[in-house]
């Protein structure tokens, strides 16, 4: 559901720059304000290992769609809503800025709709009142496929209103909904059920981890901390390494939708000034565009060479995410014992 900048006017993506500004600011206000010295490892590794299942595209079936793993509520339930705002807008910045996945002019779109809804509605709202202070398997699955299905067709929602009131691309809003919505049923239905299976493991492995009540915090764990997050390294690296190879090669959600109205998957470019300096700045950018080598115009890659391209983006991606994450936990953390 990353949004390219086709699709959007200067004005509704500046705007929502601002928008997504504003919420990365509270966020890191509120961050600080947080006692928990082990959210900057943990933002860190979670924010590789969503990076990495983010490239695992999965087939929906007979669609002719494929979905991936949004992340957002996965990261609300292991690092509350705050620290995991701030961990999915690094994802999609490093997304966009390194793999040219989502326009630079779309980036606070993709943050508000890919972070705002899981982490601000959909997990305190939902997910949280469902499982309560009871995490049974039971709830959790329950809660986790119902706030993932919410959050995601919220998001969908968003796209289409912020194309829409772009009034740059003939998809009209009517039918881009029709389309919008029910394939993200389905990806959502995936995404709950994927998050369910994690938060499950986490929560026999490390209880307190589930953020079902702010300050809840269990004394008692089954393996160390050290040994949750050496897990989540290894299946990012993994992940992001070998299991991507796998990935579905159909469109996405937002893709099928675009091609169900205008019968092409990407919307043509737009020539005006701001659109054309954004996208040259973001082919400067990108090291492993589309992740992937950077090839010359008209050559075609190999299977080898477009295999060992996604192996060395999931792995250099989930490191980048790892960092960017770490060190922003790092610093909010730092300023918040200094003052």
């Amino acid at each position: 559901m990353h949004m390219a900048d086709a699709l959007l006017s200067p004005a509704v993506g500046i705007t929502m720059w601002g928008v997504a500004a504003g919420a990365v600011a509270y966020s890191s206000m509120k961050l600080k304000q947080e006692s928990d010295d082990r959210k900057a490892p943990l933002m860190g590794v979670l924010g590789a290992f969503v990076f990495a299942a983010q490239m695992i595209n999965f087939t929906i079936p007979a669609t002719g769609s494929s979905g991936h793993l949004g992340g957002g509520l996965l990261l609300a339930i292991l690092l509350g809503p705050h620290a995991a705002f701030l961990t999915i807008a690094s994802i999609l910045t490093v997304q966009s800025l390194f793999f040219a996945d989502g326009g630079i002019l779309a980036l606070g779109c993709n943050i508000f709709n890919l972070g705002f809804f899981p982490a601000f509605v959909a997990y305190p709202f939902i997910f949280r009142k469902i499982v309560n202070s009871q995490p049974s398997r039971l709830r959790l699955t329950t809660g986790a496929v119902i706030a993932a299905v919410v959050g995601l067709q919220m998001g969908a929602f968003s796209v289409v209103l912020e194309t829409v009131a772009s009034g740059i691309s003939s998809l009209p809003f009517s039918t881009f909904v029709t389309l919008m919505q029910p394939i993200h049923l389905a990806i959502g239905i995936v995404e709950g059920l994927v998050t369910a299976a994690v938060v499950s493991f986490v929560s026999v492995a490390r209880p307190e981890m589930i953020r079902l009540r702010e300050g809840a915090v269990s004394p008692h764990a089954i393996i160390p901390l050290r040994s949750m997050f050496l897990s989540f390294l290894g299946a990012a690296l993994l992940t992001g390494g070998i299991v991507s190879w796998f990935a579905s090669e159909k469109p996405d959600g937002l893709e099928w939708a675009i091609a169900g109205v205008t019968g092409s998957e990407e919307v043509p470019s737009r020539e005006d000034r701001v659109h054309y300096t954004l996208a040259d700045l973001q082919e400067k950018i990108a090291i492993l565009p589309d992740y992937a080598f950077k090839t010359d115009a008209g050559q075609e890659r190999s299977t080898t060479t477009g295999r060992l391209g996604t192996s060395v983006s999931g792995g250099i991606g989930a490191l980048i995410c790892l960092a960017l994450a770490f060190c922003l936990g790092f610093i909010l953390r730092k300023r918040a014992h200094t003052a």
